[in-house]
C-alpha cells in the first residue's frame, strides 16, 4: 500500500503546462524548502509546472521536516531499515509520478526530476528503474545508492546531471566522480557534471544556472 505524497506547487506562468519538475527535498527538509526555486527558475521555463511533495516519513523531534528513509549513521537505524525504507519510498514517489503525468496530461519526456541531497539518491534511484524514460535527471549534492545493482536494474537511462559542492562536509564531494563513473560502465551515455568552487551542501547560482540549461535542453525548450 502505497502512502500518498503530499505536495506544494507552482503553476506555469504562462498558465499551460507543457512540461514538469519535481523537486525531490534533501533529508530533515520538506517540499517547501525547494518550492522557491520556482521564483527564479519560472520566468526561464514558463511552461512549466513546479511540484515539491513532502516525503513520507516525518522525523521524531523534527515537527516540519521529513525524509525519505532512515539514515543509519544519522539516527541510529540498521541498514535493513534504510533498505525498506528505500524501497518504499521508491513505491511511494512512482506512485505520486504516475498520478501527476494523469492528471496533468503529460508524458514522461515532460518530466524532470529535480534532487537534493537524499532527494537526489531517490531520483537517481527511481528514475532508471521506471521502464518510460523522463526528460532528465538535476541530482544535487548527492550520491548514486546501490551503484552494483544499476546495471542489472535499469530500464530506461535518462539524461543525467551530477551537481556538487566541492566544500561539502555532509555528502562527500567524490560522490560526483563515483556516480559518473557508474552511470556510465551501466551504458549512460549522457551524463554530465558541474563542480560548484568553494560552495558546501547547498545549491550555488553557478549550480543553478547549470541546471537550468540541462533543463532547457532536455525539455526542448
Amino acid at each position: 500500500m502505497t502512502r500518498v505524497l503530499q505536495a506544494g506547487r507552482r503553476e506555469p506562468h504562462s498558465g499551460t503546462t507543457r512540461s514538469v519538475v519535481v523537486f525531490l527535498h534533501g533529508y530533515g527538509a520538506n517540499g517547501a524548502d525547494l518550492l522557491g526555486l520556482a521564483d527564479v527558475l519560472a520566468e526561464h521555463l514558463p511552461d512549466t509546472l513546479f511540484v515539491a511533495p513532502d516525503a513520507p516519513e516525518t522525523i521524531p523531534m523534527m515537527p516540519s521536516g521529513y525524509q525519505w528513509f532512515p539514515i543509519p549513521w544519522i539516527d541510529g537505524s540498521s541498514e535493513e531499515e534504510s533498505e525498506r525504507g528505500l524501497l518504499a519510498a521508491a513505491d511511494d514517489l512512482n506512485a505520486f509520478l504516475d498520478a501527476l503525468m494523469v492528471d496533468e496530461d503529460l508524458l514522461p519526456e515532460q518530466v524532470v526530476l529535480f534532487g537534493f541531497s537524499q532527494g537526489t539518491m531517490m531520483a537517481l534511484h527511481v528514475a532508471p528503474r521506471r521502464e518510460d524514460e523522463v526528460a532528465g535527471i538535476v541530482a544535487f549534492s548527492g550520491r548514486l545508492l546501490r551503484p552494483e545493482l544499476l546495471e542489472d536494474e535499469a530500464v530506461s537511462k535518462p539524461p543525467v546531471i551530477l551537481i556538487h559542492g566541492d566544500a561539502d562536509d555532509v555528502v562527500p564531494p567524490q560522490s560526483l566522480p563515483q556516480a559518473a563513473e557508474a552511470l556510465q560502465e551501466a551504458g549512460w551515455k549522457d551524463v554530465y557534471a558541474h563542480v560548484m568552487k568553494g560552495t558546501g551542501h547547498g545549491i550555488a547560482p553557478d549550480g543553478l544556472q547549470v541546471a537550468l540549461a540541462f533543463m532547457r535542453d532536455k525539455l526542448g525548450l
